[in-house]
């Protein structure tokens, strides 16, 4: 039994979400004052966190009940008490030096070595799933497609598969077309723009640059194809549009013959893969631990991908770290090539799904992001939103990266956040 989501309902009590023998199942547990999973379920710390900072619901057994999203107490409510000869802390953010979001990194050390971080997001809650309720379940997508730029397919494509699930649509052939051609266009520029990071990250600036050119490539392509970068605008509840795909096919196999060069030139330099290999390990028995998703999982020999018609892609060796994550990156870049040139085989035709019978009471859109799987959990009531919360992928990796994070000096830290490459805007919804 895996947990894929757990959110509150006020005035009800608390979901749970659950993957059970390749099925879904949803579970209520009624009141404001329920038991706590994460005895069963390690990954479930976060979502209890938040639901009794935004929605006040007690959880029993989970002790202590540190703040996550209310940021009104002093850091020692929030922090794990780390004491011994020699131990110090180092304070990194909220604020950064280059334009990123807000996150504040509090790592508590003895010399250079890393004991333990904490991790402290959420500067910058923005109310997306509070505003999405009493919308039109249609309309309600703008707040799942606003959440983070560089997931806008994933979390718009997770929302309109719940809202049809709600609505009681069937999505259609040409449909799931459309929406895999645009999950594979994110991965691809995603996973490009992680490899240059990683390379950034060890002073490797012809690999940083060689890649980042190919990112810039793949987003041109994405403007070409659905006219933004970032394929704003490109989902809907129910409906798909006309792609003409013209010579779209051979600028993606140019990009990945490209990639697939510039990664040797990366996997043989001695100093590069020096840096990379044992650091910033995640074991398999934490990635398990903590519900990993996505590459971080792979990397660490877990074999998940919500794509059920994609073999997960694993490293030669499972080895956890930041190599074993470039790796994986790599080596779904190939696969997601191949998965392009089929699906851009021919133009995609405009199609629209109507609504065919009852809906759920709780639609559940699932959708593998570069990242790993995103999940979006919608409720609604005559048509319009009654609740939404949507569990993206760095949502559920961020506690990962802090425990990869034990055990390293503090200089490499940069990279090992590098190669989880987890978005802030994601858990600042």
């Amino acid at each position: 039994m895996k947990l894929l989501a757990l959110y509150a309902v006020p005035g009800e009590g608390v979901r749970t979400v659950y993957e059970i023998d390749g099925g879904v199942e949803v579970r209520t547990a009624l009141g404001d004052r329920v038991s706590s999973i994460v005895e069963e379920h390690p990954e479930a710390v976060w979502p209890e966190r938040e639901a009794h900072d935004l929605y006040g619901v007690e959880f029993e057994g989970h002790d202590p009940m540190r703040p996550l999203i209310d940021h009104a107490e002093g850091r020692t409510a929030w922090q794990v008490p780390v004491r011994g000869h020699g131990s110090h802390e180092v304070a990194v953010g909220p604020i950064h030096a280059g334009v990123i979001e807000s996150g504040h990194f509090r790592f508590h050390v003895v010399g250079e070595r890393i004991l333990h971080l904490d991790l402290r997001l959420f500067y910058k809650h923005r109310g997306l799933e509070r505003a999405a309720e009493g919308t039109p379940v249609e309309c309600g997508i703008v707040y799942a497609h606003r959440a983070c730029a560089a997931c806008a397919v994933s979390n718009s494509i997770a929302y309109a598969r719940a809202g049809e699930r709600v609505l009681g649509i069937e999505e259609t052939r040409e449909m799931a077309r459309s929406r895999n051609l645009l999950l594979e266009l994110e991965r691809l520029y995603n996973h490009l723009h992680d490899l240059s990071a990683i390379c950034a990250g060890v002073g490797f600036a012809a690999g940083a640059m060689a890649f980042a050119a190919l990112k810039e490539r793949a987003q041109r392509l994405n403007d070409e194809l659905f006219g933004h970068r970032f394929l704003f605008g490109t989902v809907a509840v129910g409906q798909s549009v006309l792609v003409r795909v013209g010579s779209a096919t051979r600028e993606v196999d140019a990009i990945t013959t490209d990639e697939a060069t510039v990664w040797k030139e990366m996997l043989f330099n001695a100093s590069v893969q020096d840096r990379l290999a044992g650091v910033g390990v995640l074991n398999h028995a934490a990635a398990v631990r903590l519900g990993a998703v996505g590459p971080t999982a792979r990397a660490s020999g877990v074999a998940i991908d919500a794509r059920s018609d994609v073999e997960p892609a694993l490293p030669e060796k499972a080895s956890g770290d930041v190599a074993a994550r470039a790796e994986v990156r790599h080596l779904e870049l190939q696969a997601t090539g191949l998965r392009l040139r089929e699906l851009l085989g021919t133009d995609l035709e405009e199609s629209r799904a109507e609504a065919g019978g009852d809906g759920d009471a709780v639609g559940i859109g699932r959708v593998e992001s570069p990242r790993g799987e995103t999940v979006c959990c919608l409720e609604a009531n005559d048509g319009a939103v009654t609740r939404f919360h949507l569990r993206t992928a760095s949502y559920r990796n961020w506690p990962a990266l802090a425990e990869a994070a034990a055990g390293n000096i503090l200089p490499e830290f940069p990279l090992i956040n590098k190669s989880f490459e987890l978005c802030y805007a994601c858990v600042d919804r």
